[in-house]
């Protein structure tokens, strides 16, 4: 039998490309998924090339027929770890552009929905498939200037939540992984439109918010527990931070 597989989505940058590089070293055969080739290619090739089993496909998450044929594409599939996401814009809710409010919805609910419908009969078919939703504590408490993005990681939470009901007697576990502040190289400066300045202010006086490589050895550590053992939610956040709100900053 080939080796126990993972697919790991927006697999180009971050916490996707962290926790490829985490499953591989724990042995896994990892699929890396995301929408820029030189990013994902180049990974896949630094992989390889330290010994490890890695492979590139180029996918968007919201195209349903690019999907289904990666998911036909695939020989099998254990774990699926859904990181694909993202933030745009932090303005109050009466001046928020719908267009970035469809666009969030698009690739962190739609594009959950897609990779798991596809591949839940691979994951079935393993007969220990797990399924991860990395979400955000954003999904679970709201802030002034989130609207679009925590009503987009409530709708990721909220298919984790029904999932593990409806999935309830199979061979299939359901993850959901909520982070907390973590600064990685893109998401606050995606979220700004490139503003340098706003993106830093995010994390300005944080001694050690979390690192991409933190969130990807909790995802690790999630999904190699034994198979009897569901990890439902887990919270993760940098010391410095109590909630949403409440942030320890230096200056």
């Amino acid at each position: 039998m080939s080796r126990r597989t993972a697919v790991v989505t927006g697999a180009s940058s971050g916490i996707g490309a962290a926790t490829a590089r985490r499953l591989a070293a724990s042995g896994y055969r990892v699929v890396l998924a995301a929408r820029r080739a030189d990013r994902v290619e180049g990974l896949a090739a630094e992989l390889v090339k330290e010994g490890r089993d890695a492979v590139a496909q180029v996918l968007d998450v919201t195209d349903r027929a690019a999907v289904e044929a990666f998911a036909a594409g695939l020989d099998r599939c254990d774990v699926l770890v859904n990181n694909a996401g993202g933030a745009l814009g932090a303005d109050r809710i009466e001046a928020a552009d719908p267009a970035d409010w469809r666009s969030m919805y698009e690739v962190n609910v739609l594009g959950v929905l897609h990779l798991t419908q596809a591949l839940l009969p691979a994951l079935r078919a393993s007969g220990d498939g797990t399924i991860v939703v990395l979400s955000s504590t954003a999904g679970l408490a709201t802030y002034e200037g989130g609207g679009g993005y925590v009503a987009a990681k409530h709708g990721a939470h909220v298919i984790a939540e029904t999932l593990r009901l409806e999935l309830c007697g199979e061979p299939v576990r359901v993850i959901e992984i909520a982070p907390g502040m973590v600064r990685t190289e893109e998401f606050a400066k995606n979220r700004f439109g490139g503003d340098e300045e706003k993106a830093a202010a995010v994390y300005s006086g944080v001694a050690e918010p979390l690192t991409a490589e933190d969130v990807a050895d909790t995802v690790d550590w999630a999904v190699t527990r034994p198979s009897h053992v569901n990890i439902d939610l887990l919270v993760v956040r940098p010391r410095a931070q109590a909630s949403n709100y409440k942030v320890h900053r230096e200056n």
